[in-house]
């Protein structure tokens, strides 16, 4: 994974260096890379490797393509953000209950947690909420109609941020809400999401450390997908794969079944890529 800077994120680190609020800004960066961690955890899970998280004001976007994925799974990929964020403000709070002391030294990391959960379900680009609300238009009624929905309720959301942030020049002005404006307009006419790729691990390295061999029994009705959810970090799978009779028809190597990913429909049995060999 690489993390790209845009040069306005500088000038917005700056901006909160002059002020004092360096801290502050470091956590906020901090919470939003978690953040985009929590969608690469979830990416992982159905095949797909999160290659480039871009830092912007006020935010952190994935860029590329994900397109393959089922609606549910993009819904699904969308939310693991924000899951994150709020376990994160969850475990600050159970800290606080055990060790009290701690308030003063994590409440900022809290609050910030939690306030990224809240704000990334807003109905707008390129928030979660928006890609959830997108996702849900594109079930019932296409995938033109919901950019359309989609592109309306974010002018609505950036205006309405536009309005606080000139409602907070009569008194203390507070430019993050600006910010926060034109990061989601830049989302909205920016494209619709995200640079996923399909996984392709290092077996050179694994196999350096060594590693153990773990074994599955599957069948040839088994999705893409669902074998996916048995690989485990630091162990090399193989998959015994079994027809419809219980008869076991190949065995899959660790290597096999990623050849297969590179090419398969992940929704689709396994014993589809089976037959006719490699």
């Amino acid at each position: 994974m690489t993390v790209s800077v845009h040069p306005l994120f500088v000038l917005f680190g700056l901006f909160f260096f002059l002020r004092g609020e360096l801290f502050l800004f470091l956590v906020c960066t901090a919470a939003a890379l978690i953040h985009e961690f929590g969608h690469a955890i979830y990416a992982a899970r159905i095949g797909c490797r999160l290659d480039r998280i871009l830092l912007l004001p006020c935010g952190a976007v994935v860029q590329g393509d994900i397109e393959g994925i089922s609606l549910a799974d993009e819904i699904r990929l969308a939310l693991a953000g924000p899951a994150v964020n709020a376990a994160c403000a969850v475990l600050f709070v159970a800290l606080w209950w055990l060790f009290p002391d701690t308030y003063a030294f994590t409440d900022t990391a809290a609050y910030m947690s939690a306030g990224l959960c809240v704000i990334n379900l807003l109905p707008a680009y390129p928030l979660d909420g928006g890609r959830v609300l997108y996702c849900v238009v594109a079930r019932f009624r296409g995938a033109r109609a919901a950019r359309k929905v989609c592109v309306v309720c974010s002018l609505i959301v950036a205006a309405a941020v536009l309005a606080l942030f000139v409602l907070s020049c009569l008194a203390a002005v507070n430019f993050s809400l600006l910010f926060f404006a034109l990061f989601i307009l830049f989302g909205t006419f920016g494209g619709k999401d995200c640079r996923y790729t399909r996984l392709m691990p290092d077996f050179a390295k694994e196999l350096a450390r060594g590693a153990e061999v773990k074994r599955v029994a599957l069948a040839e009705s088994c999705t893409v997908k669902r074998a996916l959810s048995f690989l485990e970090r630091g162990k090399q799978i193989e998959f015994a794969v079994y027809d419809g009779e219980g008869e076991l028809a190949c065995v899959l190597s660790e290597r096999e079944f990623f050849a297969i990913l590179q090419r398969a429909d992940i929704y689709s049995p396994i014993g589809t890529y089976i037959n006719g060999g490699f």
